[in-house]
């Protein structure tokens, strides 16, 4: 076994402070190098994050970090765009990869990713955070062993406010640099805990929308999901909407479950109300004594605990289809005029396997 994990990341901004303070917070990771398209702030990143002298070494390139350092995992923190090629390339120097969200900007790129993971005898571990915390594995564990009856009906909603200039950053808002809207950038997080709480869905009606924003892409859109297991899915998904929330309501035949939070959720967040004739069976439904909340931290660690280990990688971290195929329906769904769209009508579609550019019904000029 790998004494210490040996970190790089490629990409440093927001996002990738998340993966250090991560990767600084396991007994066995450490950060030994970085790399961003600015020098600068890549070098301001390795001091912030230096625990020792001289601190994660910097580089220009990944393909420069990749020679000289040859990591055990290299954690991208990049715009969709670039994963593809950056998880080639660390698989092809060993290295295993942790991919934030989305995991590619298409699923024929996510596909070369996955076989290249095979290839390599690599793993290929996927940041959906919303996945993590105790409250998430104990409602997932209730849905699954039937204790709140057959989940019947259920309402997922991300409503995000991003403004102008959060838009007239070059690379979002554009289906060939950002890989989609808000459903792939924002709602992807809440479909993604959708899909871990109830499994897999068998059927999409989706509609894209431009409501206020100057984007090439949606600022909202709205869906209908099926679940195999019969449940019936509301989605509404928004990047206009000043008062924030993300929540899921999750009703079944003996309680409704909902959590409502913003990008993170803690035991607070949810709730477990029982029907009438059920209130005497909801102590068995409490929420474990200890807590901890959702977060990359939880999710970081189980992956490198599974590196280290040979084991599997967690349940938090596996399966980095399975929501962008759900986002990849929308999408595709959009682009035939909300058409039911099945796993078995992405799996062989024209054009919505390449990538996720579809029309946007435009309402900003509607009076």
């Amino acid at each position: 076994m790998t004494a210490t994990l040996r970190c790089a990341i490629v990409g440093t901004g927001a996002v990738a402070h998340l993966h250090a303070r991560a990767v600084g917070a396991h007994p066995r990771a450490e950060l030994v190098a970085v790399t961003d398209l600015s020098r600068t702030t890549a070098e301001e990143f390795a001091a912030r994050w230096a625990t020792r002298a001289p601190g994660p070494a910097v580089y220009d390139t990944l393909d420069e970090l990749l020679a000289a350092e040859s990591p055990d995992v290299v954690l991208v923190c990049t715009p969709p765009a670039a994963h593809r090629a950056q998880t080639l390339a660390a698989f092809a120097a060993g290295a295993h990869v942790v991919v934030e969200k989305p995991p590619a900007p298409s699923l024929d790129e996510l596909d070369d990713m996955r076989a290249a993971a095979d290839a390599a005898g690599r793993r290929l571990a996927v940041v959906f955070q919303q996945r993590t915390g105790t409250a998430a594995a104990h409602v997932r564990a209730l849905l699954r062993s039937g204790a709140l009856g057959r989940p019947l009906l259920a309402v997922c909603q991300t409503l995000w406010y991003r403004d102008e200039e959060y838009f007239a950053v070059p690379w979002r808002g554009r289906w060939e640099t950002e890989g989609g809207g808000t459903t792939l950038g924002h709602g992807i997080h809440q479909l993604d805990l959708l899909c871990f709480l109830l499994g897999d869905w068998s059927a999409v009606q989706g509609r894209l929308w431009r409501l206020d924003r100057e984007t090439q892409t949606e600022d909202a859109s709205t869906a209908t999901v099926t679940f195999a297991s019969g449940v019936v899915a509301q989605v509404v998904t928004s990047a206009v909407s000043p008062r924030q929330t993300s929540s899921l309501r999750i009703d079944a035949q003996r309680a409704t479950v909902t959590v409502d939070h913003l990008y993170g959720h803690g035991h607070e967040n949810w709730r477990v109300t029982p029907a009438p004739g059920y209130e005497d069976e909801s102590d068995a439904w409490d929420l474990p004594a200890v807590e901890e909340r959702s977060d990359h931290a939880p999710l970081l660690r189980d992956v490198f605990d599974a590196l280290l280990s040979g084991e599997p990688l967690p349940p938090t971290a596996d399966e980095p289809a399975r929501s962008l195929e759900l986002v990849a329906a929308i999408y595709a769904s959009a682009a035939a005029d909300g058409a039911v769209v099945t796993p078995a009508d992405l799996a062989r579609h024209p054009t919505h396997r390449a990538g996720f550019a579809s029309p946007v019904t435009d309402m900003r000029d509607v009076r």
